[in-house]
């Protein structure tokens, strides 16, 4: 049906596909579970998890596209007429130096935080429920 070489380029393709994607779709796939189980079992520590993965996403995707065309269109918005080496260094550093490392802490944080807040709102409605 399919000739040999259309095979092996089409297994390459979607290999180098997943691979070169994996984070994208290993965070992609956390956040639809926990946007399901959000809406299963509502709770606080579910959307700052939520919240964790999407930032994640989007730190990775910063890294790969937005980071070149933003640090340019920044660099051009801000200096127009005269050649200014500190702004363009101070630019440069907070984009390629802060936001790269900031954005996946704060997503671990979120996604740290919010199991623990899982795990203790699980663990008071158990004590409550023998309590009564």
């Amino acid at each position: 049906m399919i000739a040999p070489d259309t095979q092996q380029n089409l297994f390459y393709t979607i290999y180098f596909l997943v691979t070169h994607n994996a984070l994208v779709i290993l965070y992609s796939s956390a956040i639809f579970f926990v946007t399901a189980h959000a809406l299963w079992r509502p709770r606080r520590g579910k959307i700052l998890l939520l919240w964790g993965f999407i930032i994640l996403l989007f730190a990775f995707e910063y890294d790969k596209h937005i980071l070149e065309p933003l640090q340019k269109q920044t660099i051009e918005s801000l200096i127009t007429q005269r050649e200014s080496v500190r702004i363009e260094y101070y630019i440069t550093k907070f984009l390629t130096r802060v936001v790269p490392f900031g954005l996946p802490v704060f997503g671990w944080m979120l996604v740290a935080i919010g199991i623990f807040f899982d795990r203790i709102s699980v663990f008071i409605c158990s004590v409550s429920k023998r309590n009564h």
